[in-house]
């Protein structure tokens, strides 16, 4: 039976059909306050912590793990860029939802030229501007420093603002856009969804690449039927949706989620084939996505030495003196995969935490060229993957929920050695 409601016809025909607005958007849902409001008082009042005191956090080793995916992506689609493009231009990049600036050092690794960073979060946008300062601060006292990237801080609700607009240089074309972890929360609405998506688009280049993380709506689905009960999760997490009632609609499909010290807000469900179809519309295809157990199965060789630097596995059983992060029982996984294998130490996470990492999945989209114009005067793009996902109607819109409980591949995932090799 379908989950997802069949809106009235007239909602994918807008999908597809309708200009995006310009300057702000006005969500359909007022007089209702827009979650815009309360994303932005939640990450505001979030205090900002050192090193030492993440270190202690029970999901230190999730954070760990869930840097690595993004570590991995931003890498791989750089190396794309960076093949088609000539040898000393500049790579510009767009952090959409940038938060207190987290990925700074992964944008100086990858030896970008400039970035835009864009949060609606005044405080976090703060905060980042803080470190890219301290960044260039330490740069310019190493005598060997390289150059370094320049940078714009922009705050801005990226689901309702055009971000063009606020650009020090509208004419920008960028290379890269990445939004990680907060893509979802423009699924409000239809009007926000328009807004995230061209803001994603319309300076990226032909041949850019879109890249992020969010929820996998159908994961979330998929364990709500397994729980029979609109709330779920374990130590580490909490989904609660907003309503039971069946079938879930294209926008606005909230539920409140809640992760050990660091989120407790309400999100919403990213319905796939909406999000590609109206992904198409601005010019972007979708060329990847996957879910982060099988994205690290198959990064995990090449990002093994990333691994250990990061501290992205917890190592089991523990050395003397370094107490487990979790209860013993939640590493049964660890201690049979050591005596299958008959192997000393294994690097990995506790059950609870790989719950928690395995809701999320990796998408990557790519700017198609524009080839034509049609009668409104809206870009016709050409589509340039081989693998581009089916143009069949979405007309049942499932969530494919009863495919994913017949999955099997749930434990967690393991290396051998300890964390740190």
């Amino acid at each position: 039976m379908d989950t997802l409601k069949t809106e009235e016809n007239n909602t994918l025909e807008k999908i597809t059909t309708t200009e995006p607005m310009n300057g702000e958007v006005k969500t359909p849902e007022a007089p209702n306050e827009s979650n815009s409001a309360v994303v932005a008082a939640h990450y505001n009042a979030l205090e900002e912590k050192g090193l030492t005191e993440r270190n202690k956090s029970r999901i230190v080793y999730l954070r760990n793990f869930n840097n690595w995916i993004k570590s991995m992506l931003i890498n791989e689609y750089m190396a794309l860029i960076k093949e088609s493009r000539a040898v000393g231009l500049p790579i510009r990049v767009l952090d959409m939802c940038c938060g207190k600036g987290g990925d700074l050092l992964k944008w100086r690794n990858a030896d970008i030229g400039h970035l835009v960073c864009a949060d609606i979060a005044g405080t976090s946008v703060d905060q980042c501007r803080s470190r890219y300062e301290d960044m260039r601060q330490r740069q310019r006292r190493d005598r060997h420093h390289h150059q370094g990237f320049t940078a714009e801080f922009i705050v801005a609700d990226c689901t309702k603002v055009r971000l063009r607009e606020r650009y020090k240089d509208v004419t920008l074309q960028l290379d890269l856009v990445s939004c990680q972890f907060s893509f979802h929360y423009c699924f409000e609405s239809l009007p926000q969804a328009e807004c995230m998506l061209r803001n994603a688009a319309e300076c990226l280049r032909p041949g850019g690449y879109f890249i992020g993380t969010m929820p996998d709506a159908n994961d979330i689905v998929a364990r709500y039927k397994a729980a029979n009960s609109k709330s779920f999760g374990n130590p580490v997490y909490k989904i609660e949706l907003e309503s039971e009632d069946q079938p879930f609609p294209l926008f606005g499909a909230k539920y409140g989620f809640s992760l050990v010290d660091v989120v407790n807000c309400p999100e919403f469900l990213v319905h796939l084939p909406t999000l590609e179809r109206l992904a198409r519309k601005h010019g972007l295809e979708l060329v990847s996505k996957s879910k982060f157990k099988e994205y690290f199965e198959v990064h995990k060789e090449k990002g093994r030495g990333l691994l250990g630097k990061m501290q992205a596995f917890e190592t089991y059983p523990s050395f003397e003196g370094n107490p487990l992060n979790g209860e013993e029982d939640e590493y049964t996984h660890a201690k049979e995969f050591i005596e299958k294998e008959k192997c000393e130490r294994v690097g990995t996470l506790s059950k609870p935490e790989w719950e928690a990492a395995s809701l999320y999945m990796v998408f990557a989209f790519r700017k198609m060229k524009a080839v034509t114009m049609d009668r409104e005067g809206r870009p016709v793009y050409e589509q340039q993957s081989q693998d581009q996902p089916s143009e069949k109607k979405e007309t049942s819109h499932k969530w494919q929920a009863e495919e994913l409980l017949s999955r099997e591949d749930a434990s967690p995932k393991m290396l051998k050695g300890d964390s740190t090799t």
